[in-house]
């Protein structure tokens, strides 16, 4: 897994390491091997791989942004499955209010467990010992799966006196039956969409383009400062594609408003 400051901090690194080394190698080569015709044939070169590196660049933006909006767009449906579910045991009535407890207590360790560095919900309702999830590899938790599975046994055993809370019940059933997919969805998502020998690929091609304007580059401070602000500049590129890819880490997270918004449906009083 990539972390978004460690990943960016080594792309500049080896980029600015990349163009000094050219730089260095620049002044020890034999005047023959700075020839107009080898410098026009470098710079092809370059413009080749320049070509396919930001083509790389623009498909692992594409690829972690569109698995970001994947996985937020799925919090909302989650979240949306559960506020159906909610509503559909506040109108059964009492006996409905022990699966509408533990379904927000569910909800509420489901925020304090994803979004760890976020404000916890507050109350004492729910389990506080839960284990953070400070990583995309796995979001899971058995307590809270446990919790959830309980809430399902819950609306199977709604008693039935009438046709109205047979209704209520079937939907119940199947609207806990969304929740779980949708559950069950977002943990199988919730993984890295950046392959490693993929994303150090792409480094090693940089590094060899940095590298390759070194050794045509003049001596002069202009030519220093161009080749620092590319290194900024890709290297930023790169902490916004991890940085896309983490998920729930970072400044660019998938929002929990949508689990929030559910929680706060749940804890209005009839």
């Amino acid at each position: 897994m990539l972390f978004p400051a460690t990943s960016t901090l080594g792309i500049f690194t080896a980029l600015v390491a990349a163009a000094l080394i050219g730089l260095g190698v620049r002044r020890v080569l034999p005047e023959e091997h700075k020839a107009q015709e080898t410098v026009q044939l470098v710079q092809l070169v370059n413009g080749m791989l320049v070509t396919f590196a930001a083509l790389m660049l623009s498909l692992l933006t594409t690829s972690a942004k569109s698995s970001f909006d994947i996985v937020a767009d799925d919090f909302h449906v989650f979240a949306s499955d559960l506020i159906q579910l909610d509503s559909t045991l506040r109108a059964y009535g009492d006996e409905g209010d022990q699966a509408r407890a533990l379904l927000r207590s569910y909800t509420a360790g489901t925020i304090a467990s994803i979004w760890p560095h976020e404000r916890r919900p507050p109350g004492d309702y729910y389990p506080k010992d839960i284990s953070p999830k400070d990583v995309t590899e796995n979001i899971d938790d058995a307590r809270l799966d446990q919790m959830l599975n309980d809430v399902g046994k819950q609306v199977r055993r709604l008693p039935v006196t009438d046709p109205y809370h047979q209704s209520l019940r079937s939907e119940g059933l199947e609207q806990f039956a969304r929740a779980m997919s949708a559950h069950w969805k977002l943990i199988e998502e919730a993984h890295s969409s950046i392959s490693l020998p993929f994303f150090l690929t792409l480094a090693f091609w940089l590094f060899v383009i940095f590298l390759s304007f070194g050794l045509i580059a003049p001596h002069n401070a202009l030519a220093l400062v161009t080749i620092g602000l590319g290194s900024i500049l890709l290297a930023s590129v790169v902490y916004v594609i991890v940085d896309f890819d983490t998920l729930f880490r970072g400044f660019i997270i998938v929002p929990s408003q949508p689990m929030r918004d559910a929680l706060a449906h749940m804890s209005l009083t009839n």
